[in-house]
């Protein structure tokens, strides 16, 4: 998976990776060997997606049917004003590309389902979700468990957030969110509104967490969640 060469270009762009104490050349290559799935380009999708262009996913696939609105840019900051009524997959792929043309990236303009999941799934590595309803993350994650593939889910609601790892053989999505929960029962961005930087940070820790599992490097959020408090400036965390 890791044995594909760094050009002279990705030696300069990844420079500081490859000096890095325990990434280097192997963890760079593995990178570049990955093909990793962000589900949503939206506030967390964002962030989630500019780091991993950055730091060198080999294939970066993006899944969003929603278009760019004038309320959206006060947190989805891969997006621009002159993008408003693009589809959001596509105006990533044009951010991504202006950031880091080394890669390939992968659209998926269609609704995802529990039918389509886990065929688009199936071609990636890695998941990252980070959507704003329960049955898409339910979606999600089941396909993640069926095709054995780790996923890193984020969410936020107004000033708080959180992140998780579920991988094969490990705590459950289901054991973190029980059957009974419903996205009625879960606040809306649209009627409580969200801090726009929130969902930087935890999308920044998605990708975190995504190059970690990728890499090897560092202890992933398994079976832990990571929540932070942005009025407080605190992180705490619990096991499940």
């Amino acid at each position: 998976m890791a044995s594909d060469p760094l050009s002279a270009a990705e030696t300069r762009r990844y420079a500081r990776h490859l000096v890095l104490k325990g990434m280097g050349g192997r963890g760079q290559q593995a990178l570049k060997a990955a093909r990793v799935l962000v589900v949503g380009a939206g506030g967390l999708g964002s962030p989630a997606i500019a780091y991993l262009a950055a730091a060198g996913v080999g294939t970066l696939g993006i899944i969003d049917n929603d278009t760019v609105s004038l309320s959206n840019l006060q947190r989805q900051m891969i997006h621009t004003t002159a993008g408003i009524g693009m589809g959001k997959a596509a105006s990533a792929e044009r951010f991504v590309q202006a950031l880091n043309p080394e890669i390939t990236v992968r659209l998926h303009t269609e609704r995802l389902t529990p039918a389509t999941a886990a065929v688009i799934l199936a071609d990636y590595d890695l998941v990252l979700d980070g959507t704003d309803n329960l049955a898409t993350r339910r979606a999600v994650a089941a396909a993640a468990e069926a095709l054995q593939r780790p996923l890193v889910s984020g969410a936020v609601s107004m000033f708080d957030g959180q992140v998780t790892v579920f991988v094969p053989d490990g705590p459950r999505f289901a054991d973190l969110y029980p059957e009974a929960a419903s996205d009625d029962d879960l606040p809306s961005c649209e009627a409580t509104g969200i801090l726009g930087p929130l969902t930087g940070v935890i999308g920044t820790l998605m990708a975190m967490e995504a190059i970690k599992l990728l890499t090897g490097i560092g202890e992933p959020l398994i079976g832990r969640v990571l929540t932070y408090d942005s009025q407080g400036a605190r992180f705490s965390e619990f096991s499940f």
